[in-house]
Parts: structure tokens; C-alpha cells; sequence
């Protein structure tokens, strides 16, 4: 298995990116986390025999084979791509799920189709009002459930693409080729791989994918009555120094990256006293829509001493990451301050 992953499940491959391959504003497609609910394929589709159906509430069902894809007007767009339960192992009380820290988040330039031209192509019928996203990957257990995930039209007109092309490249095929639902800004339950249908439906897509799982719920409460996961919260984290790390004192340098989903990230803060006191960090690098903000922030550590650093975001609305993340069955949506902190000596 490639480098700089931590490998949760072998079938499916769930497998988070390092810390430290997170420190840059991209993140190499080697090392992108792998999330996956069904088999990956085991080859490359022949794009010969590929094609995209687009069907349901519209006027005129489209079949598009890549070339036609690609002859479309192409956009270009950085996009944070986050698990849905990514750091759900900080969270203080045990939650379901593979055992995400930090890792199961990263950066890409995605090339691709605005999913709203292919609608438009089609023409939306009256009824049109969510859309689902169907794959060509194999379903694994015996019930044999196929990954499918709706958004509403309004997100699908607004800002999804169909991704092509991952930072500069062909899509890799773990990652969805020879194409990818992207609704930009929410959680990767959202962002369907290996795309072969799009559907325009009048009401959500109801299925195990859809009311089961990827909803915020408590124990004992039915899933199906859990608001749904979809734009990713506003989240800081802190890639360097890692917890458990000796350094010597004089200059640290602390790097992290911060990310709102849809929002945008105005402000990061550091404290190295458990959170007694606050310093503004600098922003370095891009600041695009949709995707993260690295950060750094110069400590000058003068004193031994065993040291808690935390670091928090604040949106372009004045809205503040949350100090604790509040708890749900599957552990969803973890952006809790307290549980992001890392602890230190230095010598």
C-alpha cells in the first residue's frame, strides 16, 4: 500500500493521509484518504464502453460518452474533500465508525463539468427537486446495497462538479475514474465516485445510504430521523508539532490548516497554555473557495515544560469553531477545539 497511509480496513480500503503530508496546501493524490463503502474496481473502465446516463425528472435523458464530457466548458476548482467522521477517535466518548484522527481530510485541484450544463442540456422538469449519484463500484456483504447518495437540486445547480482530472491528472481509479460527483464544500458522503448515473428525483433518495447512515443521531433515536450530513463544519488542525513530540526550546514553529466548507475561514488563533490565552496565527499559501487555509504560528518556547496547543477558527460570519464537539451515534462532524490539542514537552 502506498506511503504515508494508516490503513483502517483493507475490504473496503479505508485508509487515512499522515500528518505530515497535510502540511502543504495540496495534497498528493498518492496520499489522499480512502474512503469507501463498496469494492474498488480492479481496473480502469474502457472508456469505450463507458457511458454517463442522465435521466428521470428531466426532458430530454441524456447518455454522454467522455469525449462529448470533455468537450463541455471545463472548470477548474480547489475543493477540501473531509470523511464524515473524520476525528471521530479524539471524541472523548467512544463513537461507531473506523477510528479517523486528523488524516481522513485533504486538498485537491479538481478539473471537471459544472453538473448544472448537463442539467441545464437535459431540462429540469417541474418536479425536479434532488439529485442522485449512482457508481459502477461493487457493493460488498450480503445484502448487496449499492452506494447511493442525493442532494438537493439547489446544491446540484449552485456548486457540484464532475470531476475528471485530480491535480493536473487523469482522476486516479481509487479516487473515482474516469469520473466523480463533487458537491463542493460537504462531506465526502456527498461526492459519489465512480459515476455512471445521475438522477433527477422529486423527493431524496431514500435508501440505507441515505437513512441509516451519514445522519447526525443519538443512541436509541432512529437514524432516519437525524438531519443529514452534508456541508463540512468549520474545523482547525494542527500538523506540527504532533502530539507526544520532545522539542527543544527557542522558535517552534506550529503548522496546521483550517476549513468552513462552503464558509470561509477569517481568522486562526493559537494558545499553548490550554487555551488561558489566544495569539492570531498567519495564514500561508492560496486562499481559494472551498478549500483550506494553512496556517502557521512562531512560539517561542523559553521554558521545560510539558505544553497543551490548541488552535481555533473563526468564519467569515463571526462564527468560532466550537470548544467541544457535541456527540452523535457514528461520531459525525468532530470540530471540536478541546479534542484537536495536541500535548508536548520541550527540553
Amino acid at each position: 500500500m502506498t506511503q504515508s497511509m494508516r490503513i483502517m480496513t483493507e475490504s473496503p480500503l479505508n485508509a487515512e493521509t499522515e500528518a505530515a503530508r497535510l502540511r502543504s496546501w495540496i495534497t498528493p493524490n498518492a496520499v489522499f484518504f480512502d474512503r469507501n463503502q463498496g469494492k474498488i474496481p480492479e481496473a480502469p473502465v474502457d472508456l469505450n464502453d463507458w457511458r454517463l446516463i442522465v435521466d428521470g425528472e428531466v426532458k430530454n435523458p441524456l447518455k454522454l460518452d467522455m469525449d462529448r464530457i470533455q468537450r463541455l466548458p471545463k472548470a477548474i476548482v480547489a475543493n477540501t474533500l473531509e470523511c464524515s467522521g473524520n476525528s471521530r477517535s479524539l471524541l472523548e466518548k467512544k463513537a461507531s465508525g473506523n477510528p479517523w484522527t486528523i488524516g481522513g481530510v485533504g486538498n485537491a485541484v479538481w478539473g471537471g463539468v459544472w453538473l448544472r450544463d448537463l442539467l441545464n442540456d437535459a431540462g429540469l422538469a417541474d418536479r425536479a427537486a434532488h439529485v442522485a449519484f449512482e457508481g459502477m463500484d461493487t457493493p460488498l456483504g450480503k445484502a448487496q446495497i449499492k452506494f447511493v447518495r442525493s442532494i438537493p437540486i439547489a446544491k446540484a445547480m449552485s456548486s457540484t462538479l464532475l470531476a475528471y482530472e485530480m491535480n493536473g491528472d487523469p482522476l486516479p481509479l481509487k479516487h473515482g475514474y474516469p469520473l466523480r460527483a463533487l458537491a463542493l464544500g460537504w462531506t465526502g458522503a456527498n461526492c459519489v465516485k465512480w459515476l455512471s448515473r445521475i438522477t433527477v428525483i422529486e423527493k431524496p433518495f431514500e435508501g440505507f445510504f441515505m437513512d441509516q447512515v451519514y445522519r447526525v443521531f443519538q443512541k436509541g433515536q432512529q437514524p432516519a430521523t437525524g438531519e443529514v450530513v452534508t456541508a463540512i463544519p468549520l474545523k482547525s488542525i494542527i500538523t506540527r508539532p504532533l502530539t507526544g513530540e520532545r522539542m527543544a526550546k527557542g522558535s517552534i514553529v506550529v503548522l496546521g490548516a483550517a476549513y468552513a466548507g462552503e464558509g470561509h475561514v477569517d481568522q486562526v488563533e493559537v494558545s499553548v497554555d490550554g487555551g488561558g490565552t489566544w495569539q492570531a496565527a498567519e495564514f500561508i499559501g492560496p486562499d481559494e473557495p472551498f478549500a483550506w487555509r494553512q496556517w502557521q504560528y512562531v512560539w517561542h518556547a523559553d521554558r521545560a515544560d510539558e505544553y497543551t496547543i490548541k488552535s481555533r477558527a473563526t468564519d467569515g460570519q463571526g462564527r468560532q469553531q466550537p470548544q467541544t464537539a457535541p456527540w452523535n451515534f457514528l461520531g459525525y462532524g468532530n470540530n471540536g477545539i478541546d479534542e484537536h490539542a495536541v500535548t508536548v514537552t520541550v527540553e
